[in-house]
């Protein structure tokens, strides 16, 4: 892959603890749906990417599942691709909820990034919340957090500075190739974002100690002959029965109500009419089955 003069590109890794608001700055960044979020931490699980491409530019932002301490084996593998992301990266972008001031989490993340070698700019998100004297005094304390190339403000949710934010990764890129299509906004196939977006739904409508255990595979996906439909299979894993219950619902009703509303955002992604046939299955203790993980995220 050759670079052509002038123009800039490479790998950007956004970092962070849990639920700082990483996997809505991403879509807000490529202005498209790549990653699903919710109030939940630890929603990302897997490291996906977003592209953005500019006359002169591209930037291949690239979402982790967020710097924590593990406690089961998927939450190891979460943290394990984190760490080979950072490795990969050309510039690391730190996101900070600001609303929370610099918590212990974001030291920790400081922490693992003192072993960064690329620059660093540090995002502090959700200021929309903050007046400008609580501003100020969130960004001195995240000056003393570490050495960033720029601390800036913005609201993922809003907008805010998010131009801004963009010109100054730009102008830590290096020159370098055209590493995807223009037209394209994410290397992630459909099945993975529909996969995603059932998993989005199921979050949003449970009570929360059952998101932390949901993920869901496709089983089939598949057009139907002669037809603009595309039928679509997938099982929805939990891990006690308990939890399969809650998700079913009474008389079917929640998981119903999660099919439709999963229906709806996978035809606008796909642009064609889907028949979603949900199914659930419990499987005692997934999170720490190495075979299933690969299934459900593999390399």
């Amino acid at each position: 892959m050759t670079a052509v003069r002038g123009f800039r590109s490479g790998f950007v890794v956004l970092a962070g603890r849990p639920n700082v608001g990483k996997s809505t700055l991403l879509n807000r960044l490529v202005g498209q749906k790549v990653a699903i979020t919710a109030s939940v931490p630890q929603t990302t699980r897997t490291r996906l990417q977003g592209i953005i491409t500019r006359p002169n530019v591209q930037i291949v932002l690239v979402d982790t599942p967020g710097v924590h301490h593990p406690r089961h084996r998927l939450g190891e593998k979460m943290v394990s691709d984190t760490r080979h992301a950072l490795a990969d990266a050309d510039v690391v972008l730190f996101i900070m909820d600001a609303s929370a001031g610099v918590t212990r989490e974001d030291q920790a993340v400081a922490a693992v990034l003192k072993a960064v070698t690329k620059p660093i700019i540090v995002a502090m998100n959700k200021v929309d919340r903050l007046d400008s004297a609580a501003l100020e005094a969130v960004e001195a304390s995240v000056r003393k957090v570490g050495m960033f190339e720029s601390v800036i403000p913005i609201s993922a949710s809003v907008g805010t500075n998010v131009d801004r934010l963009v010109e100054a990764l730009v102008a830590l890129l290096p020159e370098g190739p055209q590493y995807f299509p223009p037209e394209m906004y994410t290397d992630q196939p459909e099945q993975f974002l529909v996969r995603e977006l059932i998993r989005e739904q199921a979050i949003q409508l449970t009570r929360e100690e059952l998101p932390h255990s949901v993920a869901v595979d496709i089983e089939e996906f598949a057009p139907r002959p002669g037809t603009d439909l595309t039928y679509i299979r997938a099982t929805v894993y939990v891990e006690r029965e308990s939890h399969k219950k809650m998700l079913i619902g009474r008389d079917g009703r929640l998981l119903k109500e999660i099919g439709q509303r999963a229906r709806r955002e996978i035809e606008a992604l796909l642009g064609r009419r889907v028949f979603l046939d949900l199914w659930v299955k419990t499987s005692k203790g997934w999170r720490d089955k190495d075979e299933l993980i690969k299934s459900l995220y593999p390399e």
